[in-house]
C-alpha cells in the first residue's frame, strides 16, 4: 500500500494521525495519508506566514517568482502521466482524462508565470497642487486553498498559480477523499526549489483541519471549490478573521438544444458534457432541454450512444465511463432516480450499477425523460452519469426553464442561428455559456458562476 506525507515548511512529515483511502475501481484500500491535526494545520499557516514576511520568498522579485512558477509547470508536464494515474487510482476518473488534464494543468502555471512581472501599480494626478499618488499591488497574505476530489490538480492550479504570481504564500488542503495527486505535486514543488513555506500541502477532515484553516487570524484569503453547504460553513468561519473568500460551488447546468442545431454535434455535446468524468463535474449539463420537434429523435440518439458506452476499469484505455468516487454517490444516484421514476419520470436507459461489475462503485450511463422540473433528478446535483431531458416549445420557454434553478455555473446552447445564440446566451443566468460545445476551458478565460454556484472567478486576469 502506498503512503503519503504532508509537505509543510519545505519538509515532508508523517503526521500524528493517519487514514486510508479506497480505490473506487474495486472498493479496496490502496493508500494511507496523514490527517492534519489542529497543531499541524497551524504549523502550515505559520510556515506560510513566515515565508511571506520574513523568508527568502519575500526577497525574490517578480521575475524570479515567475521563473519558479514556469519551472513548476515544466515539472508538471514532465510528470503528467504519473500524476494522472495517481488521481485515477484515488478518484476513479478515467486515466485517459486524468493524464490529459494533468498535462494541460501545466499551461495554467505557464500563463501565471508570465503574469508575475506584469502586475503594476499606477501614478494618479490627484486634485491637489504639486502632488501625485503612487499605488502598488502587494501580496494579500497567506492564502488557503480548499479543493475537492474530482479534479484536484486542475482546481488547485487555478488557485496556486495566481496566488504565487501575486507574491502570496499558500496552504493547500487536499480533499481527504482523494488527495494522492496533490501529494505527488508536493514532491514537484520540493524539486522545483521554492523556498520553504511558500507552498504547503496537507489533508485532513473538516474538524480540526478545515476549521483551523478557515478561522486562523493569519489567513488573508480562502479559495474554496466544493459544495454549497460546506461553503456556508467556510463563510461563517471566515468572519473570525475577515478573510476574503472566493467560492466556486456546485451546479445543475442546463443545455438547450434548438431544432435548428447540428443534431450530431448536439448529441456529442450532451454525451461529453454528462458522461465525461463519469458525470462527476460541477459543470455537467445534466438538465437537457430539447425543442419538441426534435425531442424524440435526440432522445433516441442519446439512448443508442449510451448503450454503446463501455463502463469499467478507469486504467483501461478502452473504458469510457469509470466508477464513481464513493459508494455514497452510487446509493444517492440510485435513490434519486428511483424517487424520480415514482414521481413520473420515464427511465429510458440505465439507472443502476452494472451487473457485470462485481467490485467497485460503478453506475450505468442513465437517461431520464421528464415532464416536470419538480422531479428530483432535475433539481438535484448528482455527480453521476445521469441525464434528465425535458421537451420545450419556444425559445422563451427554454430560457425560463434553464433559469429555474438555484444554481448558475455552466450552460450550453446548441443552434446554427447566430442571432439566437447571442440572444439566448445573454438571457441565461449562469457564469459560463458554451455555444455549440461544452466543458471547454482555458487559463485565459475566467471560470465561475452566479447564484448558489458562487459569484467568484478563477483563471484569467
Amino acid at each position: 500500500m502506498k503512503h503519503f506525507k504532508h509537505y509543510i515548511n519545505g519538509k515532508f512529515s508523517e503526521g500524528s494521525e493517519k487514514f486510508e483511502t479506497l480505490n473506487p475501481a474495486n472498493g479496496k484500500p490502496w493508500a494511507t495519508f496523514p490527517a492534519a491535526t489542529e497543531q499541524e494545520s497551524n504549523l502550515a499557516i505559520e510556515s506560510a506566514h513566515d515565508a511571506l514576511y520574513e523568508g527568502e520568498w519575500s526577497k525574490l522579485n517578480a521575475t524570479q517568482r515567475g521563473k519558479l512558477i514556469h519551472r513548476l509547470g515544466d515539472l508538471i508536464a514532465k510528470n503528467a502521466s504519473e500524476l494522472g494515474e495517481l488521481e485515477t487510482q484515488d478518484s476513479g476518473k478515467l486515466a485517459v482524462e486524468t493524464r490529459a488534464q494533468s498535462s494541460y494543468v501545466a499551461d495554467y502555471y505557464y500563463y501565471y508565470a508570465g503574469l508575475a512581472d506584469k502586475i503594476q501599480g499606477e501614478v494618479l494626478p490627484i486634485d491637489k497642487p504639486n502632488m501625485q499618488v503612487f499605488t502598488t499591488r502587494e501580496p494579500i497574505g497567506v492564502v488557503v486553498a480548499i479543493v475537492p476530489w474530482n479534479a484536484q490538480l486542475f482546481l488547485s492550479a487555478t488557485k496556486i498559480a495566481p496566488a504565487l504570481a501575486a507574491g502570496n504564500t499558500i496552504v493547500v488542503k487536499a480533499s481527504e477523499q482523494a488527495p494522492a495527486a496533490l501529494f505527488k505535486f508536493a514532491e514537484l514543488v520540493d524539486e522545483c526549489g521554492f523556498p520553504p513555506g511558500v507552498i504547503n500541502i496537507i489533508t485532513g477532515f473538516a474538524d480540526p483541519c478545515g476549521k483551523t484553516l478557515t478561522t486562523h487570524p493569519k489567513v488573508a484569503r480562502i479559495a474554496f471549490t466544493g459544495g454549497t453547504e460546506v461553503a456556508r460553513h467556510i463563510v461563517r468561519n471566515s468572519a473570525e478573521n475577515f478573510a476574503h473568500v472566493s467560492l466556486e460551488l456546485g451546479g445543475k447546468s442546463p443545455m438547450i438544444i434548438f431544432e435548428d442545431c447540428n443534431i450530431d454535434g448536439a448529441v456529442n455535446g450532451i454525451i461529453a458534457g454528462n458522461f465525461g468524468a463519469s458525470g462527476q463535474s460541477c459543470v455537467a449539463g445534466s438538465r437537457v432541454f430539447i425543442q419538441r420537434s426534435i425531442h424524440s429523435k435526440v432522445v433516441e440518439l442519446i439512448k443508442q450512444r449510451a448503450k454503446k458506452i463501455i463502463v469499467g476499469n478507469p486504467l483501461d484505455s478502452k473504458t469510457q465511463v469509470g466508477p464513481l468516487a464513493t459508494i455514497h454517490q452510487v446509493k444517492r444516484a440510485s435513490k434519486v432516480i428511483n424517487d424520480s421514476v415514482k414521481q413520473g419520470a420515464n427511465l429510458v436507459f440505465g439507472g443502476k450499477p452494472p451487473s457485470q461489475l462485481k467490485e467497485g462503485w460503478y453506475f450505468e450511463p442513465t437517461l431520464l425523460d421528464c415532464t416536470s422540473q419538480e422531479f428530483d433528478c432535475v433539481k438535484t446535483e448528482l455527480f453521476a452519469p445521469v441525464i434528465s431531458v425535458i421537451a420545450f416549445n419556444t425559445e422563451e420557454e427554454a430560457i425560463a426553464m434553464a433559469n429555474d434553478s438555484d444554481y448558475g455555473l455552466g450552460s450550453g446552447v446548441f443552434t446554427e442561428n447566430l442571432a439566437r445564440a447571442h440572444r439566448v446566451s445573454a438571457k441565461i443566468h449562469s457564469g459560463i455559456v458554451w455555444i455549440n460545445t461544452y466543458r471547454a476551458i482555458s487559463p485565459i478565460s475566467p471560470f465561475g458562476g452566479v447564484k448558489q454556484s458562487g459569484g467568484s472567478r478563477e483563471a484569467g486576469i
